[in-house]
């Protein structure tokens, strides 16, 4: 019937068509150039991309207008998880308690009792998954108490991060009408999740989980099929459309880029496809420029720290002159003696002493006094002295002491390997992270000293944070693995 249509129309027009098939394929062209064009008719859809080493915002369609974020909430539900874990309040191995609130979600859902356990481990790859309802209620019971007080807890979380536009009302996305994020806000959570927690960022790379029998297969069809991609989340409720956070590294590129709003699973995946295509080629390469999200001002000044290049320290022989910036003469201690008994006989009597008499008494003590020694600092040898820091339960070696008597002898350096931990712009800061590391693990900083330095950066002064007297490299470097497996920085250093 279309066939016979057709062909009268070409026959009483044989331009007209010809026109309509022409603008039909201009159309779908500019529809598959333009992701913008492409949505433009879906009251429901957002796109955000980012460039993650520049800052800069390289695509953005209603990134900033309120969305459900179905189960993309699970991406907060293991930020709270991995800080858990960061903390160490929890481990992989802990056992996480279902209730009936828990057990009684919706699917998708792994389909727990009440009354039994899961491991955290287990019950983190279930939500990257399977994206399971159940578990992310036990994850929030376990830590909150209950879903509720742990959906009040991960909105004061996004908050703190800079997720000013998001409210969680439950642990799993299921819909509230009431719970609101934006594809900007969800952009900096898939941001935050890698610099915060790269050891556990990566269980968004997993493809496939098992529990016990069953096998559950990732929601997101682009890992494995699209360069560079590792993660994070899919969503989807009938109130947000199909929902995707993707993180995309390759060719020293590191873009992440969001779709929510999907008409179809297909068609957001395909979009997706189209927006790394087109921005990825022109995101920053090189170095990042942009502040790490969500982590603690002490691991960004870590991160700071590792891009210095360290000097390495010389010591003067004895043989050598030291030079001193400032060697101004400073008032002799004052010292308290019992005077000899004798000697107290021989002063004259208070009644015979006159003015003059005092006054040269007072000069032939001073002058037989011995003159006070210019005053040292070992900080004085590279920079003005420093404020103190607090003191060490082992002893203060610190370059930024107080002005000593004399120069420090040879003795008092600290000798061997040591080992840097941050270089913080506070000294505060970098005995609390020496006090930090020092609590976990005693045993293998026994004998160890704290120690602390400074180095100038641009207009910036630094504090390095140091543990010294290691007597070999592989001493060092086995104190950085254990230190690294905590989360702390560390690099081994030849004095």
């Amino acid at each position: 019937m279309f066939r016979v249509a057709f062909r009268a129309t070409w026959r009483a027009n044989p331009v007209r068509p010809a026109i309509m098939i022409a603008a039909a394929m201009v159309m779908a062209i500019a529809a598959l150039a333009s992701p913008h064009s492409a949505q433009a008719a879906n009251s429901k859809y957002a796109g955000y991309v980012i460039d993650v080493k520049s800052g800069k915002v390289l695509y953005s369609n209603h990134a900033n207008s309120p969305r459900y974020p179905a189960s993309l909430t699970k991406m907060m539900t293991l930020y709270m998880a991995f800080e858990q874990l960061e903390k160490g309040k929890m481990s992989l191995n802990s056992r996480l308690k279902v209730s009936r609130h828990a057990a009684g979600q919706a699917p998708s859902k792994l389909n727990l009792k009440p009354g039994s356990t899961i491991k955290m481990k287990d019950a983190i790859l279930a939500l990257v998954t399977k994206s399971a309802n159940d578990v992310a209620a036990v994850i929030a019971e376990n830590i909150g108490g209950t879903e509720s007080k742990f959906a009040r807890m991960m909105t004061d979380k996004a908050h703190s991060i800079g997720m000013k536009n998001t409210t969680f009302k439950n642990a799993s996305g299921l819909p509230n009408k009431y719970q609101k994020t934006t594809a900007a806000d969800m952009a900096l959570l898939g941001r935050a999740l890698q610099d915060r927690f790269p050891t556990y960022y990566k269980y968004f790379n997993t493809r496939v989980f098992q529990y016990g029998k069953a096998r559950y297969g990732n929601h997101n069809k682009l890992l494995g099929r699209v360069k560079g991609v590792d993660g994070i989340k899919t969503g989807y409720t009938r109130a947000s459309g199909f929902n995707l956070v993707t993180n995309v590294k390759t060719g020293d590129r590191h873009i992440v880029a969001v779709v929510m709003g999907g008409r179809t699973g297909a068609s957001r995946d395909a979009l997706m496809r189209k927006l790394i295509k087109q921005y990825l080629p022109k995101a920053k390469t090189g170095r990042r420029m942009t502040a790490m999200v969500g982590v603690p001002a002490t691991r960004r000044y870590i991160e700071l720290a590792e891009s210095i290049r360290l000097p390495k320290a010389k010591t003067l022989s004895p043989a050598q002159p030291m030079l001193v910036a400032s060697a101004a003469p400073q008032p002799a201690p004052v010292n308290l003696v019992m005077a000899d008994t004798a000697q107290v006989s021989t002063l004259p009597q208070a009644s015979a002493v006159t003015g003059s008499t005092l006054r040269r008494a007072i000069a032939d003590t001073a002058q037989s006094m011995p003159k006070p020694r210019p005053r040292l600092t070992t900080a004085a040898l590279a920079i003005p002295p420093l404020p103190r820091p607090a003191n060490d339960p082992i002893g203060d070696l610190s370059t930024h002491e107080a002005p000593l008597p004399e120069a420090a002898p040879r003795s008092s350096v600290p000798t061997g390997w040591q080992i840097q931990l941050s270089a913080t712009p506070s000294l505060e800061a970098a005995n609390e992270i020496l006090d930090k590391a020092r609590a976990s693990n005693g045993r293998m900083l026994n004998g160890r000293v704290n120690h602390t330095e400074t180095v100038q950066k641009g207009n910036t002064t630094l504090y390095r944070a140091r543990f010294a007297g290691f007597p070999s490299k592989s001493s060092a470097r086995d104190a950085c693995k254990t230190l690294k497996k905590q989360e702390f920085a560390c690099l081994a250093l030849n004095p």
